[in-house]
């Protein structure tokens, strides 16, 4: 009964100590700060002016800066205590900081960087690696991990950071908080320590779109303007085929906020690559260092890691060479490009410019997602996987290359980790951006909750995804006159979804281009059954009874179009005038049915090439 006694005492023990043991641990794990400070200071604003003058702008707000930027009478420590030792406090202080401080926020410390933001982990050997609050046992990302901490902890209002090849947008994806990448060149870098200068630009975290449009019209010192909203919103579908979660967590709240807050018709479906692969010809013969890549997309973050390889060592190379530091990392630092090498790269970044310039216009936003995987464990071995950091690369080089701005959106957790999308501008178009996030932010995170805890349909969205892109394929074949495969594309999509008219009515206009013209009244009848307004299905089925020999229900279809779209042109002649009997060699209403709603350049009204018709045809009137 004593020995019994002595070791429940002793089990007792253990127990206690082992609890005292993990507590220590914790304790060290996670500090109060998460760890995301290296150095804490306070830059005052100055004094607010006098009524009736309006506040500082910014008053009231902090801010953390990463160790990339010169604050006056401090070492900006690079992530690396060797460049401390090597380095004279800063003279001045860098120019974005002091501009927000200016506007009236004050700075409270300095936070940590991958060594010599190098890498996209957010660990560093030297000082530690911040906790991620959002997920202390993942990594925080980087190279700006410890700003992405200190906003996603409420340690200070907004931080900002230098995004090269995912500085910002990753640890903001990471950390589950908004990640602002600016336009390249938009915002002065003096007082920055250079990384890549061709791919370098500053970025802002924030938790609060309100407070980070604030932060950012400060930084890039914006007159006002009048908001604008989007026409295209533009889903990368290939791009959400890297991602290995879910997908619908990041396509669906975004598909459901554009059709609630602009209607169905801003929606379109892009094959990024396809697209990137005819509008940016110097990718076509990439290889470098014997390396052949064979997607698009793993090219352009190929060539982005080259770039940034490259211009960082010709930024740095002088000093580690004289210093030779204590470095946690050495890949790529011996890599030696040829001119013709170099050259062909930055003809990539050019044309990637153009091409998404091009693309996006002034009113298009590209949705891609801001990582493919969730975040690694910290001291896992997903960021030595070659695959892992292709899909990682090939989603950060789009913004990166072009010079794009992009913005890297919370959506609430999958498993208790972060899901983040990101909506991409054309270059120059920040405030346009700034204003859309504005907007969708609230419905974004209520449509994220909607589809976190909608696990039941979550293979019904699955499908309605699959549908989508078999339309497009359809669209693209109908575009190339493939009759045969438009069929069987958007019959797959029937398949997939058969309460969607668009798909019906698209389907009627392949049978119209083989006259095959019972088919098209049945296709065009189902759309309407669906979708009373489909003013499309109306006219095709109106052509397909004229070719009938059906007049009278023919003018009834037109004039039902008409009544719901009383500026259709088409409808308007076919409805006023005598309608002719048979095909002749002055009037094919096929033809004419997708031609007259074309402007001068081909386009539709618009704008939007991607759906047959040369219009969006997807239900929208």
């Amino acid at each position: 009964m004593a020995s019994s006694s002595a070791n429940l005492w002793v089990m007792l023990g253990l127990g206690l100590a082992g609890i005292l043991i993990m507590t220590r641990k914790l304790k060290k794990i996670i500090k109060p700060d998460f760890g995301a400070f290296i150095q804490r200071l306070q830059l005052l604003p100055p004094p607010q002016p006098a009524p009736p003058k309006a506040p500082n702008p910014l008053t009231a707000l902090t801010f953390a800066v990463s160790d990339l930027f010169d604050i006056e009478g401090f070492v900006t420590g690079f992530g690396n205590p060797d460049w401390v030792r090597t380095h004279e406090s800063a003279p001045k202080t860098a120019s974005v900081v002091s501009t927000l401080v200016e506007g009236g926020a004050t700075c409270v410390g300095k936070t940590i960087i991958d060594e010599m933001a190098y890498s996209v982990s957010g660990e560093n050997k030297h000082y530690g690696t911040p906790t991620n609050p959002g997920a202390p046992d993942r990594v925080p990302g980087g190279s700006c991990s410890g700003a992405a901490v200190s906003v996603a902890a409420n340690l200070v209002d907004f931080s900002i950071g230098v995004d090269t090849i995912g500085g910002v947008r990753l640890p903001a994806g990471f950390c589950g908080v908004i990640g602002f990448k600016s336009s390249h060149g938009t915002i002065s870098h003096s007082g920055a320590v250079p990384l890549s200068t061709s791919l370098d630009s500053i970025g802002c975290f924030a938790k609060d779109p309100n407070v980070l449009k604030r932060a950012m019209h400060i930084m890039m010192q914006l007159p006002f303007s009048t908001q604008r909203n989007p026409r295209n919103i533009i889903m990368a579908d290939d791009c959400f085929e890297l991602v290995k979660y879910p997908v619908h967590r990041v396509t669906q709240p975004v598909i459901r906020s554009t059709e609630k807050l602009y209607g169905r018709q801003a929606l379109r479906h892009e094959n990024l690559g396809a697209y990137l692969l005819s509008k940016v010809p110097s990718l076509s013969s990439q290889k470098m260092n014997g390396e052949m890549n064979t997607s698009t997309l793993s090219q352009l973050g190929q060539a982005m890691q080259h770039i940034f390889r490259h211009e960082f060592k010709e930024n740095h190379d002088e000093w580690l060479k004289s210093v030779k530091p204590d470095l946690g990392f050495r890949a790529g630092l011996h890599e030696d490009l040829v001119n013709g090498d170099i050259q062909k790269l930055y003809n990539i970044k050019n044309e990637m410019r153009t091409a998404l310039n091009t693309l996006l216009k002034d009113d298009g936003i590209l949705v891609i997602p801001t990582f493919a995987d969730p975040p690694p464990k910290v001291g896992g071995k997903e960021l030595a996987s070659e695959s892992y950091l292709s899909r990682l690369f090939s989603l950060q080089s789009i913004a990166s290359l072009s010079g794009c701005c992009q913005v890297a959106v919370p959506l609430g957790n999958h498993k208790n980790l972060p899901v983040s999308v990101s909506f991409i501008a054309r270059h120059g178009c920040d405030r346009f951006l700034l204003d859309t996030l504005q907007t969708m932010y609230s419905s974004l995170q209520e449509q994220g909750d909607v589809v976190s805890v909608s696990k039941s349909t979550s293979n019904a969205i699955s499908q309605e995804t699959s549908a989508e892109i078999a339309k497009e394929k359809g669209n693209q074949a109908f575009k190339e006159k493939q009759w045969p495969k438009a069929i069987s594309f958007y019959t797959e999509a029937i398949k997939l979804n058969g309460n969607n008219a668009t798909y019906y009515s698209n389907r009627a206009a392949v049978h119209l281009e083989l006259s095959c013209y019972v088919q098209a009244v049945a296709d065009c009848t189902k759309a309407i059954n669906l979708d009373k307004k489909n003013v499309k299905a109306y006219l095709r089925r109106g052509t397909a009874r004229e070719m009938l020999g059906y007049y009278k229900e023919a003018i009834e279809d037109f004039r039902y179009a008409l009544v719901l779209e009383p500026t259709n042109k088409r409808a308007a002649v076919l409805f006023g005038e005598p309608l002719i009997p048979a095909w002749t060699p002055d009037f094919d209403p096929v033809v004419a049915i997708w031609y007259e709603m074309e402007d001068d350049d081909g386009e539709g009204e618009d704008g939007d090439c991607d759906d047959i018709g040369h219009e969006e045809d997807d239900g929208s009137r």
